[in-house]
């Protein structure tokens, strides 16, 4: 069975969230295609979904990128948490990124 980032997320907090190499993007007026060459799903982004992508062209947690969201755009923190963790999770899904414990050497 596959964990949800939800699941992740409460199994460990500081999880660093990174891009597959198996995904690449483009982006057009704002917003951006995604294409996993492994599985050849393509996903599509909107302009928040596009803020997030792009800050995730370097390892970040969730707190990071909920932090980036909530200084870009109004938005209650809470909603934010939500709607963060349920994007993430289709990324996740869609193999798109991966879950690292977070752990420095």
């Amino acid at each position: 069975m596959q964990t949800t980032f939800s699941e992740a997320l409460h199994s460990n907090r500081n999880r660093l969230i990174r891009r597959t190499k198996d995904a690449i993007s483009t982006e057009l007026d704002g917003e951006t295609v995604i294409l996993n060459i492994d599985t050849g799903i393509y996903s599509g982004l909107d302009q928040v979904g596009t803020t997030i992508w792009n800050t995730l062209a370097e390892p970040a947690t969730f707190f990071n990128l909920k932090e980036r969201i909530m200084a870009d755009y109004e938005v209650s923190e809470q909603r934010c948490s939500d709607d963060l963790c349920a994007f993430l999770d289709e990324l996740l899904k869609n193999r798109l990124i991966t879950l690292d414990d977070g752990e420095t050497a």
